[in-house]
């Protein structure tokens, strides 16, 4: 059994641990799904699997296994293995995801309110879910599993499971409490409970919420919009069909009433001299790594750690909250009701306990800045060896960033300041402190972006780069 899941769980997307090496040292069943009885009705295990590294190490994985007395033909691309099972005897083990005939056990659970020993199903009141759709399973997803109930409900199955509140879960629950039109209603979520780790501590295991079924990817559409542009021989950004401006101002409103909410439904407070100091000190040591990956980023050292040490001189408070923490394009969907937010765990690399700290709004901005300027970049990439003139697209990739970027942000500020006069003409901008202090972010985020692409898309490092050499340029107030 341990071998059959060991090698299950290291060829899988969601895993985490790639590269490393790992060995099964527990397996629990924390609860379980359908029937035990030897006749024909389906069962799952919900068993939870720890893994132990050689570098001392360990990370435990949800695996929910449907279990079969006999094989079955039509889950054989979801097959685990055959072992002998205490409870159930020899079994055929496949990953339940796949299979259709047992997710429907997870929507009967949350219609049920079900509870067990270590396994509760919790439901918000306000909406009845459809029983009668069959499942789909979301293909091509690198941290979770997700499947959509028809056109009726989305359920997200956490794989790395952490002791504690998983943000997601605990900031879709707030939002949809206070009524927000940005993120997807939560409708329920699933919760175990360890005799292993902190005390109190729950597990969360899934979470179920409402199904857009109308959206489409920010990123995709972002992505559109540039080629759009490329498309059109004489046109600027603000002349083409597909200019996206008007969206990018939507959704900066839409990030902003999410961020008046979430400071509203969680607690707030300020960052003083020290903690400033400590942020810029944080940003400095991140770029000293880099630089010792990334030798391109040398040129451009002094200038980051200018803007770094920036954030020391900010005199304002700065009210520090919870934040969405990973937000970028592909975190956005939009519908035909507007703009959503979506997945609220923050980076996935950080620990839950980092993930859940307060912090500026700015740094989601940044995030989606410097997402604003991939997209441009990143078409511009794509069709460079097909377009005889590449001093003209890196000039139009580099006006659509600009272009959406200043609207985002004015559609932030608008919603972040609503008493304000709006001024079509004039549009809202960042204080002196909130440009220091989102340049900080921006740049921070350019530097990690660098060591991304090093190690992973070297040909794209430029776009990062790119966008460093233009955040540590002087303002146009400040230049000679």
């Amino acid at each position: 059994m341990k071998s059959e899941l060991e090698q299950f769980i290291e060829s899988a997307r969601w895993f985490g641990g790639k590269g490393r090496s790992a060995s099964v040292a527990d397996v629990r069943r924390i609860g379980s799904l359908g029937s035990a009885e030897k006749d024909g009705t389906p069962f799952v295990g919900i068993e939870l699997v720890t893994l132990a590294y050689t570098d001392g190490q360990s990370e435990t994985y949800q695996v929910p296994v449907a279990y079969y007395a006999e094989p079955q033909g039509r889950l054989e691309h979801a097959q685990i293995g055959l072992w002998e099972d205490p409870e159930l005897g020899p079994v055929h083990a496949y990953d339940a995801m796949h299979d259709r005939e047992v997710t429907i056990l997870w929507l009967q659970a949350f219609d049920s309110g079900l509870q067990q020993d270590r396994l509760t199903f919790h439901r918000l009141p306000g909406y009845e879910l459809d029983m009668t759709t069959h499942s789909t399973l979301f293909s091509g997803e690198q941290s979770n599993s997700s499947l959509a109930f028809g056109e009726d409900s989305l359920m997200k199955v956490f794989r790395k499971i952490t002791p504690g509140h998983n943000p997601d879960i605990e900031i879709h629950a707030r939002l949809t409490e206070a009524g927000s039109d940005h993120v997807a209603a939560l409708y329920g979520w699933v919760e175990g409970r360890s005799d292993e780790g902190p005390e109190g501590q729950p597990l969360h295991l899934a979470m179920l919420q409402q199904f857009l079924r109308t959206a489409s990817d920010g990123w995709d559409l972002a992505l559109a919009s540039v080629r759009d542009l490329f498309a059109e021989a004489d046109l600027h950004a603000d002349e083409v069909g597909g200019d996206f401006a008007g969206e990018s101002h939507r959704l900066g409103v839409a990030v902003g009433d999410v961020h008046r909410d979430l400071a509203a439904a969680f607690p707030t407070s300020t960052w003083d001299a020290d903690d400033k100091k400590s942020l810029a000190a944080a940003m400095r040591d991140r770029l000293d790594a880099a630089v010792e990956v990334v030798p391109e980023l040398a040129p451009h050292a002094d200038a980051l750690r200018a803007a770094f040490d920036a954030v020391e001189t900010v005199s304002a408070p700065v009210r520090v909250q919870r934040v969405h923490g990973d937000l970028h394009l592909g975190q956005t969907l939009r519908t035909v009701k507007g703009w959503k937010i979506v997945d609220f765990e923050g980076e996935p690399a950080k620990p839950l306990a980092e993930r859940v700290l307060p912090d500026s709004p700015w740094r989601d901005v940044a995030g989606m800045l410097r997402s604003f300027d991939y997209a441009a970049h990143a078409v511009e990439a794509d069709v460079q060896a097909e377009l005889d003139d590449g001093d003209q697209i890196a000039y139009r990739a580099a006006e659509w960033a600009q272009r959406n970027q200043e609207a985002f942000l004015a559609g932030y500020l608008t919603a972040l300041r609503p008493d304000q006069e709006v001024d079509e003409e004039h549009p809202p901008t960042p204080t002196a402190d909130e440009h220091a202090l989102l340049t900080a972010y921006e740049a921070d985020k350019a530097v990690y972006e660098t060591v991304y692409e090093a190690r992973n898309r070297p040909t794209w490092i430029g776009i990062p780069l790119g966008a460093i050499e233009r955040l540590t340029a002087p303002r146009a107030e400040e230049a000679p």
